[in-house]
């Protein structure tokens, strides 16, 4: 079902954010079922996990910006796919962790890759190692996620949260957004004068277009622009 939403928004130019929540109160994704995982032979793990790491890669790989409402426990592969989003957002009191090393496993599904590239290294292999759990002030504090708002009583603080930001986002130009999207994710990867290319080629992208003109428009007739992703 993620494959195909994912695929779905893929296919979908008229998208501009997205938001990846959960509908069960308290829980983001609590990660691998151990009881499905324990009846698994041993030739039929690696398998899984290797489809669960294209899914979350496919989650990264979206042109549009996407957003992470944390407003429960995130752990193991539930964690890792909130790292596969641009921007996360949790509740004060959400729980998160890549807590694969206390079951004698590592996490496989970017964890090991993605945290290290958000929180640095020596920050992330202290929470791999010791399957630390933490809550949304400490995850704020140690830029694990962008904001950490205060929990409400219907349990959805930090979607209000990321339902602002997405609003914040959607009205700017769609085709500039993900180019910014694609210079920065190509970017960080490579030496600065590499990135600086890829700067360049993804500018270049946005010069031919109608929005920009109408950027322009907008500007000079003092109103607001209306972006149609063209």
């Amino acid at each position: 079902m993620m494959f195909e939403a994912v695929e779905d928004i893929k296919k979908n130019n008229k998208v501009r954010s997205v938001i990846l929540c959960s509908l069960v109160p308290g829980i983001f994704c609590a990660g691998a079922d151990l009881k499905e995982r324990a009846k698994m032979a041993q030739n039929e793990v690696g398998p899984f996990v290797s489809k669960a790491r294209a899914l979350i890669t496919e989650l990264d790989n979206l042109s549009v910006p996407t957003i992470a409402a944390i407003d429960g426990a995130a752990l193991g592969g539930g964690l890792e796919m909130a790292l596969a989003c641009d921007i996360r957002i949790a509740s004060s009191s959400a729980k998160m962790g890549l807590v694969e090393t206390k079951l004698a496993i590592i996490p496989g599904a970017g964890g090991t890759q993605r945290l290290p590239r958000v929180i640095g290294v020596s920050l992330a292999k202290e929470l791999i190692f010791t399957a630390r759990l933490v809550d949304g002030k400490e995850a704020y504090r140690l830029g694990l996620v962008n904001h950490s708002v205060e929990q409400n009583g219907s349990g959805d603080a930090a979607y209000l949260h990321a339902l602002e930001l997405a609003r914040e986002i959607n009205p700017q130009g769609p085709i500039a957004v993900r180019m910014a999207k694609l210079a920065i994710n190509q970017g960080i990867e490579v030496d600065l004068s590499t990135g600086l290319a890829i700067e360049e080629a993804c500018y270049a992208q946005v010069i031919p277009t109608k929005d920009r003109l109408e950027g322009l428009a907008a500007f000079k007739e003092k109103r607001r622009p209306h972006y149609k992703g063209e």
